[in-house]
């Protein structure tokens, strides 16, 4: 099986072939994002993790504070459904979830899509995690890992990608959660972090897995 960073470096180098015009540009914007150390401020290890109450597909509302009561909880920010990025990372997750389970924790998704459009149905079926909506990307905030991205990336999601994020959201377009993944243990406080700007960049389910035994 191949690493997860394989694979979006896969994905980055099919993008620079087909339109190296662009990824230049998001090169240079995320360099900007990074001199600006955007994602500096997310919430620190060994600080207590901002609770929340947030709605599945099914509209059921889920709470931190009982996911908590079970064992430790993973939580990973993600920008939507329409981020390829997104879902290999998912998908990747997906691949490891019984090992994770197996140390006692739960995995959350989190994004700001609303709750019937965070994942397609058969995505849903196929994945065995908590997905999560988080309108106007407000837990992000509290998490210190809301984004409001540059104009050169809205642009091109909105023209040349044609997603009116405004809509797939419910709310503001402009603001999405910096890819992001927490681990909490019992207590709620932040044992592991991964936060980058970069979103072509994900933490590596081992990453993860390895964080939980040292936890367990």
């Amino acid at each position: 099986m191949k690493k997860l960073k394989e694979l979006t470096n896969a994905k980055i180098e099919s993008g620079r072939q087909k339109n190296p015009e662009f990824m230049s540009g998001v090169d240079a914007v995320i360099k900007q994002e990074k001199a600006f150390n955007r994602g500096e401020n997310a919430i620190k290890i060994g600080q207590k993790a901002p609770g929340f109450k947030l709605p599945n597909p099914e509209g059921k509302n889920i709470v931190l504070d009982n996911l908590l009561e079970k064992g430790p909880v993973v939580i990973t920010f993600y920008r939507g459904n329409w981020c390829p990025y997104c879902n290999l990372q998912l998908r990747a997750l997906q691949a490891r979830l019984d090992e994770i389970h197996a140390l006692g924790a739960t995995l959350v998704a989190i994004s700001p899509q609303v709750t019937d459009g965070s994942l397609t149905k058969d995505e849903i079926s196929n994945m065995d995690f908590i997905v999560l909506s988080d309108q106007d990307a407000k837990v992000a905030l509290q998490y210190r890992v809301a984004w409001e991205v540059p104009e050169f990336l809205a642009e091109h999601m909105r023209v040349d990608r044609k997603l009116d994020l405004d809509k797939i959201n419910n709310g503001s377009g402009h603001v999405l959660p910096i890819p992001a993944t927490f681990i909490l243990g019992q207590d709620g406080v932040v044992t592991w972090s991964n936060v980058n700007v970069d979103y072509r960049t994900r933490s590596e389910p081992d990453e993860i897995i390895e964080a939980l035994k040292k936890l367990s």
